[in-house]
């Protein structure tokens, strides 16, 4: 029985997008996505459409295609599966999102192909128990605008790295999220 998800605000509210099955993913559930993008609306003073977002292990694409829906201008997700890149592309041409632009690959490699992107936002819901932290943290500053903001879903409390704010922390069940800001003197 094929699972789904709903995208729960913005423009394509109510989109289902089905959740593949895949080991290690596991897509963020509405509530918690709801409260992350109202800790975007109060940073971001409520404006989406001047912002960049980077979904580095986009899964189901909950994330990435939530902020389509409320309106940023763009989209970057990057994916390595190849049937959740199925599910991706075509729920991006359902909804006709052309600021949804879908690289398939390994973050690592694509990172050092992003070096001259910038983002406003980056969403890492990495695989649990891999420490992928320890290889993100050093390279997410070059690719973040001042006052960048970095969103982490993980299994535990994050320890936060030199250089960044923690904003806001909650907890879902099992899951641990952060959003923290980059330091302004960084950049």
């Amino acid at each position: 029985m094929k699972k789904y998800i709903r995208i729960v605000a913005g423009q394509y509210r109510r989109t289902p997008i089905e959740v593949i099955e895949a080991e290690g993913l596991r897509p963020t559930p509405d509530r918690v996505r709801e409260t992350l993008f109202n800790w975007l609306s109060y940073f971001w003073g409520g404006e989406f459409s001047n912002k960049r977002v980077l979904d580095l292990f986009a899964g189901s694409g909950a994330l990435g295609f939530e902020a389509a829906s409320r309106g940023v201008a763009h989209v970057q997700m990057v994916e390595q599966h190849p049937k959740a890149l199925v599910a991706l592309r075509a729920v991006r041409d359902k909804l006709g999102a052309d600021m949804v632009r879908i690289h398939a690959g390994d973050a690592k490699v694509v990172l050092d192909r992003l070096e001259a992107a910038r983002f406003d936002v980056i969403f890492l819901d990495p695989p649990f128990g891999q420490d992928w932290l320890d290889f993100l943290w050093p390279k997410l500053g070059d690719l973040l605008e001042p006052h960048g903001l970095v969103y982490i879903e993980a299994e535990k409390p994050i320890i936060m790295p030199t250089g960044y704010s923690l904003l806001r922390q909650d907890r879902a069940g099992a899951v641990h999220y952060h959003l923290f800001q980059i330091a302004a003197l960084q950049k």
